[in-house]
C-alpha cells in the first residue's frame, strides 16, 4: 500500500471512529498505532512508544496547561463568573440588547482568567442564561450570545489552544499571548456591534431593562476586584517580562486560590471540585496530545505531509491563496473535531508549508500571525453549524430551547467572526503589532 493511500485510509478510519462516539484522542491513538505498525513493524512501534509519552508529558512547558485550567476552575467555583456578569449588567443592562452585551463583557473578563471555551460557555450557561430568560430575551439571542461569548475563553489570553499551538510549533507562548490580545478584544467589540444590529432590526428579541442606580452599581463593580487583580497580575507579569507564562500560570492559580479563600467564596468542597475538574480536563487534553503525536508519527512514515507540500508548491498558487485554503479546511474540520484535535492533527502538515511561503515579513512573525488566524478559525468552528461544540454545550443546559434556534442565534456572530478573520488576514499587524511593541 502506498503512503498516500495508507494516510487516506487512516483519516477515514479515524473519522468513522469519531462518528461512532469514540473519544477523539483515543481514535487518533488507535489509528496511529495501527498505521505505524502497518508502515513499519510492531518492534519499531514499541521502541517508539516506550519513550514518547515520557518526553511529551515531562516537558516543563506542558505544566502551563493544568495550571491555567486550575485557575479557571477556581474562578468558576468561587462565583467570579456571576460577579462579572452582574457588574457588566449594571453598566449595560439599560441599553438595547444590553444584557446580551453584558454576557460578552463578562465572558471577556472570564476569558482572561480561564483559557477554555467550553468552560466559559458552560459557566455562563448556568449563571447568565436564567437572567436572560427572566428578563424576556428570545431563546435564540440568549443561547447564541452565550455560545459565541464562550469562544472568548480561548480568544482572550491566556488560552489553552495557544499553549498547545506554541508547544507543537516551538513558538514563544508569551509572544502568542501578546499577539492574541488585539484580535480577542476585536472579537468582543464585533460581538457587541452584532447584538446592537440584531436588536435594532428585531427589537422584540431583547427588552430594555431599567437603569441601575449607582448605589447598586458600585457594589457590583467592587465585587469583581479579585478577577481584575488576578488578570492584571498574570497578563501584566507575562507581558512585562516579570515571569514566564508557566510561572504566570502558577502565580494566577495561587492568587485565585488566596483571593477565593480570603473573600470566603472558596471552601474545601469547592477547592476539591476545582482539583477534580482540573484533573479530568487535563487528562482529556493529554490523551488528545498523545493520540495526535502517535497519529502524526504514522503520517510521517507515509510521507503524506511532504508529498502534499510538494503538490501544493507545484500548483504555483500565491501564498495568500494557499493560506486561505488552509484556513478554510480548518472551518470544515470544525464540523467533526474539537479545537485541540484539529490543531494537533494538522500542524505537522500545515505549519511547515506556511513557513515555506513568502509573505514579505520574517518567518517568526509569520508563525505568530498564522497561530492567531488558526485561533480565529477554531473559534468559528466552535459555533458554526452543523456541529459547533459550544452550541451543544449550551443546548445541554438550555433544554427548553430547540437547538435550531441556537444555530439561528449564532449565525450573526459567525458572520462577525468571518469579518474579523478577513481583517487579521489582510492586516497582519493586528496580530504582530503588540509583539513588536514589547520586543
Amino acid at each position: 500500500m502506498s503512503g498516500n493511500l495508507a494516510a487516506g485510509c487512516g483519516f477515514i478510519a479515524m473519522i468513522l471512529l469519531i462518528g461512532l462516539r469514540m473519544p477523539i484522542g483515543m481514535a487518533m491513538l488507535l489509528v496511529g498505532i495501527g498505521g505505524y505498525v502497518s508502515m513499519s513493524s510492531l518492534a519499531n512501534f514499541l521502541n517508539y512508544i516506550k519513550t514518547t509519552p515520557y518526553f511529551l508529558f515531562a516537558n516543563y512547558t506542558m505544566t502551563v496547561i493544568p495550571l491555567f485550567i486550575l485557575m479557571g476552575a477556581l474562578a468558576e467555583q468561587s462565583g467570579l463568573a456571576r460577579d462579572l456578569f452582574t457588574a457588566a449588567r449594571s453598566c449595560l443592562g439599560h441599553r438595547k440588547g444590553g444584557l446580551a452585551m453584558a454576557v460578552i463583557g463578562a465572558c471577556t473578563g472570564f476569558g482572561a482568567i480561564c483559557g477554555s471555551s467550553v468552560a466559559t460557555t458552560a459557566t455562563f450557561g448556568r449563571s447568565a442564561l436564567p437572567e436572560l430568560q427572566r428578563y424576556g430575551y428570545a431563546g435564540s439571542l440568549a443561547t447564541g450570545t452565550i455560545a459565541a461569548g464562550g469562544t472568548l475563553g480561548i480568544l482572550i489570553p491566556p488560552s489553552v489552544v495557544l499553549v498547545v499551538y506554541a508547544i507543537s510549533t516551538e513558538q514563544n507562548i508569551a509572544k502568542l499571548f501578546q499577539a492574541a490580545l488585539i484580535p480577542g478584544l476585536l472579537a468582543a467589540l464585533f460581538y457587541c456591534i452584532t447584538i446592537a444590529l440584531v436588536v435594532r432590526r428585531k427589537p422584540d428579541l431583547a427588552p430594555v431593562l431599567p437603569r441601575m442606580p449607582w448605589r447598586e452599581r458600585l457594589p457590583a463593580l467592587f465585587a469583581i476586584w479579585p478577577a481584575v487583580t488576578v488578570a492584571v497580575v498574570v497578563l501584566g507579569g507575562i507581558y512585562g517580562g516579570l515571569f514566564t507564562p508557566t510561572e504566570g500560570a502558577s502565580v494566577g492559580a495561587i492568587a485565585m486560590l488566596l483571593t477565593g479563600v480570603a473573600t470566603r467564596k472558596l471552601d474545601r468542597p469547592a477547592i476539591t471540585r476545582s482539583l477534580r475538574i482540573t484533573a479530568e480536563t487535563s487528562a482529556m487534553i493529554l490523551i488528545i496530545l498523545l493520540g495526535g503525536e502517535v497519529f502524526n508519527a504514522f503520517l510521517a512514515l507515509t510521507q503524506m505531509p511532504t508529498n502534499l507540500a510538494e503538490w501544493i508548491a507545484g500548483l504555483g498558487l500565491s501564498p495568500p491563496l494557499v493560506l486561505a485554503m488552509l484556513l478554510a479546511s480548518y472551518i470544515l474540520l470544525g464540523a467533526v473535531m474539537d479545537e485541540l484535535a484539529m490543531i494537533i492533527l494538522t500542524l505537522p502538515i500545515f505549519f511547515p508549508l506556511v513557513q515555506a511561503l513568502d509573505f514579505g515579513f520574517p518567518p517568526d512573525e509569520v508563525a505568530i500571525w498564522f497561530g492567531i488566524l488558526v485561533l480565529i478559525v477554531v473559534g468559528i468552528g466552535l459555533t458554526a453549524p452543523p456541529i459547533g461544540l459550544n452550541v451543544f454545550v449550551i443546548s445541554s443546559i438550555a433544554r427548553g430551547i430547540p437547538i435550531n434556534e441556537t444555530y439561528r442565534g449564532v449565525l450573526p456572530y459567525v458572520a462577525a467572526d468571518l469579518v474579523r478573520l478577513g481583517l487579521v488576514f489582510a492586516c497582519p499587524v493586528l496580530a504582530t503589532g503588540l509583539v513588536r511593541f514589547f520586543a
